[in-house]
C-alpha cells in the first residue's frame, strides 16, 4: 500500500458538489480575511472525509450478519420492526450503530438476500443516539429476505444534523453482504433487526466497521424463546 492511500480515500459521488461548495466558500473567506480562509480549508477537508467511500473486505463465510455502518454500538435491545415492513408484531433483537459526523456514512447491506420492502417515513431530527429516534426521526427501512426465508431489517435513521437519507436500491433488488445500499447526510444511526432467536456477537460501546464487523451468526444455535409471564 502506498503512503498516500492511508490518507487519500475514494469519495462517494454524492460528495462532489458539497466539496465544491465548501471550496468556493473557502475562496471567498480568503478574500475577506486570511484566517477565515484557513478555517474554510479545514472544513473542506472534513467534508471530503465525510463522504469518503473506502473499499472494505467483507467476510466470505455465509450466514453472517455484517455491520451496515461505521460507528459505535449504542443499543442492543428487543424492539418491534417498523410496521410498514410487514415483519410482524413480535419484538426482535435490534442492534443500533450510531454514526458521528466523523464516521464514513456510506451504508452497506448486513446480509445477502432480496429486498422485499422499502419504506420511507419523514419525521423529526432529534439526536440519533436516543431511543426515541427510532420512532420519531426521519427514517428509511429495508426488509431483506435470506435464502432460507428468514428476514433481516435495516433502518437508516436521520440524526440531529442529518437532512437527507439516500437509498440506492429498489424492491426486488438482490443484495450481497457488504454491498453499498445507501448514505445519510450528516450524522445518523443504523438499526439492524435480527431474525428470531439469533444472538448478537457484539456489545454496547463496541466500534464497528461497515461491511466488515460481524454482528451475529445466523447459523449458530438459536436461543430458546423466553417464556411469557402469565
Amino acid at each position: 500500500m502506498r503512503m498516500t492511500d492511508t490518507f487519500l480515500k475514494p469519495m462517494h459521488p454524492e460528495g462532489y458538489r458539497f466539496v465544491a461548495i465548501f471550496a468556493a466558500i473557502t475562496l471567498v473567506l480568503f478574500w475577506l480575511w486570511e484566517p477565515l480562509g484557513w478555517i474554510g480549508v479545514i472544513l473542506t477537508i472534513w467534508c471530503y472525509y465525510f463522504f469518503r467511500d473506502p473499499e472494505r473486505v467483507t467476510p466470505t463465510r455465509p450466514n453472517l450478519v455484517i455491520s451496515p455502518a461505521d460507528g459505535i454500538i449504542s443499543m442492543i435491545e428487543p424492539a418491534v420492526p417498523p410496521e410498514d415492513l410487514g415483519m410482524g408484531p413480535e419484538p426482535l433483537t435490534r442492534i443500533s450503530v450510531f454514526m458521528s459526523v466523523f464516521n464514513c456514512h456510506v451504508n452497506r447491506a448486513p446480509v445477502s438476500g432480496e429486498v422485499t420492502a422499502i419504506s420511507y417515513r419523514p419525521g423529526t431530527f432529534v439526536n440519533a443516539s436516543l431511543d426515541k429516534a427510532s420512532e420519531d426521526n426521519e427514517r428509511n427501512s429495508l426488509a431483506i429476505r435470506l435464502a432460507d426465508g428468514r428476514q433481516v431489517a435495516v433502518v437508516q435513521i436521520a440524526g440531529l444534523v442529518a437532512r437527507r437519507i439516500l437509498c440506492f436500491v429498489k424492491v426486488g433488488a438482490p443484495l450481497a453482504a457488504g454491498e453499498r445500499f445507501g448514505l445519510i447526510r450528516f450524522g445518523s444511526r443504523l438499526d439492524t433487526y435480527l431474525p428470531p432467536g439469533v444472538v448478537p456477537l457484539v456489545s454496547v460501546g463496541q466500534t464497528t466497521v461497515a461491511g466488515e464487523t460481524v454482528l451475529a451468526d445466523l447459523s449458530a444455535p438459536v436461543a430458546p424463546a423466553t417464556p411469557r409471564a402469565g
